[in-house]
């Protein structure tokens, strides 16, 4: 009994400390919303039961239009596939590309615990931000993240959000969160360039972490999104 207990601890401890278990588990989570209410989520991965029996074969993955012609539409969706430009994996030193299991993790372990030093960016335009987003997500504009003369209060935005301050020609990053950016996906390069334009800023680049896969690929694995309008 005391054996059987023990590999049980075992047997949970592992769970516990394995990212991977987070899609099975989902993480629990709170967007504010455009009208300033805070909205509970729980971020899944969606899997309609009709898709269960699935095969993972060249049949039902890359045959007809990509997915086989007998796997049901619940199961399958489809991208424009011939926009933006191809992404390298990795485009900065110091900057961590991440994957949907370490975004997860960021919300869950993270962002959740200590929002105060960390931030989940959408570095999208506001029109797009507001159709649909990651869950917990905030925007920051590619284009807003430099100073703008013109219209000052959107780089306060910036600097009160992610938690620096700009003192005469110089910034102090003392206490930066980190952020982890994403946009529409691998074709897309606006959070791309938002993190170049905070790395020439001075922003720490151990601060700055990269979802490369964006909404496109958040969205083709069924995760939960939100409509934060």
């Amino acid at each position: 009994m005391r054996i059987f207990i023990l590999v049980l601890f075992f047997i949970g401890a592992l769970w516990a400390e394995n990212p991977m278990v987070l899609q099975l588990t989902g993480v629990k989570t709170t967007h504010m919303m455009a009208n300033g209410k805070a909205q509970e989520v729980f971020i899944e991965r969606n899997t309609p039961k009709e898709c269960n029996d699935v095969g993972i074969n060249p049949e039902a993955i890359f045959s007809g239009d990509y997915a086989g012609k007998n796997v049901p539409p619940l199961c399958k969706k489809s991208f424009v596939t011939t926009v933006g430009k191809a992404q390298p994996m990795s485009f900065a030193q110091g900057v961590i590309t991440v994957g949907e299991i370490e975004v997860l993790d960021f919300i869950k372990n993270k962002l959740n615990v200590n929002p105060s030093a960390y931030i989940l960016v959408d570095a999208r335009k506001r029109d797009w931000y507001e159709q649909m987003t990651i869950p917990n997500s905030v925007n920051i504009p590619f284009d807003e993240i430099e100073y703008d003369a013109a219209i000052p209060e959107d780089f306060e935005r910036v600097q009160a959000l992610l938690g620096f301050r700009k003192i005469a020609e110089t910034y102090d990053f003392s206490h930066a969160k980190t952020a982890l950016l994403f946009c529409n996906g691998i074709w897309c390069v606006q959070s791309r360039l938002a993190i170049e334009k905070l790395i020439k800023m001075g922003y720490p680049r151990e601060k700055l972490l990269w979802y490369r896969g964006g909404l496109q690929d958040w969205v083709a694995l069924g995760f939960t999104t939100i409509q934060p309008k």
